[in-house]
């Protein structure tokens, strides 16, 4: 009875979600357009291989005092896409409306793109996806995720209201929070998930310690700190609460990877020995060493292709973009490793600990 009223409640939601942002419109201040019509005007070809387009664009107005008006509107696009979009029928978009005097028609010009709609689908199509494959630990996996958002906002919010707090220790504050919520939800309250609790928090802290001496050591010199140069905030300190967040996601599915291995060995076969427990664990943490540090890798350097491109295609050398854009990412993702091989043996001691515990009060 209660899954089919959890099951009802999501659907609910599903269709209040999806019928609520397709309907929106009277909740922006802002006026929205949708096109009906959209004609070619224009082309032209720049140097750069690039070639621009111009769309005149007819569109209904959504919302506000001339709704239900159309209004003419002229789109500049590129075949990059880069800080432009072509736009089809149906696209909706943010304008400012110009009244001309001389004319009875409206227009205006776009500021922005509406795009809650596709982000409620993605996370919908997300949500049905861990509901699908975690059942109940997909559920308490979605409410972690809620949770961990409004605490991290919260400390955010905590640390730019006020200025004697240091930014690291509120992250990690956030960080033993973000750890204990999240592995008590998906896994419950028993010896596997306080072994990787313990694990996570002490290789997160640990890679974080080793990467400030580290950088204490070569006195920083490597790091290049110029896209942080518009924040107002120390930007060391920022980065190593970065580095100090960031590594926390792998850290601790190393962890709970290595919690949930060595428990599965023992509750499969209560009389296996240390020994093999260690070696069963040594062996998985061997295989998950090298693809967790490379997703690391790739999740960190992905964001900045972008750049790279752009300095590559404005003739920058090799050294210089990489050293431009990629010094702090690779930072972050050696510092993650390190915690990812630090993880590995502190987890596998601390399930066996508490396998024999366990073992001891059988």
């Amino acid at each position: 009875m209660i899954k089919k009223i959890g099951y009802a409640i999501i659907g609910l939601s599903f269709v209040a979600s999806i019928f609520f942002v397709y309907h929106n419109y009277s909740f922006y201040d802002r006026p929205i357009a949708e096109v009906v019509k959209t004609t070619l005007i224009d082309s032209v070809d720049i140097e750069n291989e690039d070639q621009i387009f111009t769309q005149r664009l007819l569109a209904e107005l959504k919302n506000g005092p001339a709704k239900g008006e159309l209004i003419e509107l002229t789109n500049d696009y590129s075949l990059s896409g880069a800080n432009d979009q072509k736009f089809q029928l149906g696209s909706e978009i943010f304008v400012s409306i110009n009244e001309d005097s001389t004319s009875s028609e409206l227009t205006g010009s776009i500021e922005d793109i509406k795009r809650d709609k596709y982000v409620v689908i993605v996370g919908w199509v997300f949500i049905f996806t861990l509901l699908l494959v975690g059942r109940k630990q997909g559920l308490f996996s979605i409410i972690s995720l809620v949770v961990n958002a409004v605490l991290l906002s919260y400390a955010l919010d905590l640390y730019l209201s006020t200025s004697g707090i240091s930014l690291l220790l509120i992250s990690g504050v956030s960080i033993i929070l973000f750890t204990v919520i999240s592995l008590l939800l998906v896994n419950g309250l028993n010896e596997k998930t306080y072994a990787a609790i313990i694990a996570t928090l002490l290789g997160t802290f640990l890679s974080l310690l080793i990467t400030y001496i580290v950088m204490v050591i070569t006195n920083e010199n490597g790091l290049r700190y110029e896209e942080m140069q518009f924040i107002t905030r120390p930007y060391k300190m920022v980065f190593m609460a970065g580095v100090f967040i960031g590594a926390l996601g792998a850290v601790m599915d190393v962890a709970i990877t290595m919690s949930s291995s060595i428990f599965s060995l023992y509750e499969k076969n209560h009389q296996i020995s240390v020994e093999a427990l260690k070696k069963s664990g040594l062996e998985i943490g061997k295989d998950i060493m090298g693809t967790m540090t490379n997703i690391l890798f790739f999740a960190y350097i992905s964001g900045s292709i972008p750049m790279l491109l752009l300095y590559l295609k404005n003739g920058s050398t090799w050294m210089f973009t990489l050293s431009m854009n990629l010094s702090l990412e690779l930072a972050r993702a050696l510092a993650g490793g390190i915690g990812i091989v630090l993880t590995i043996p502190i987890g596998l001691y601390t399930a066996i600990y508490f396998v024999n515990r366990k073992r001891a009060r059988a």
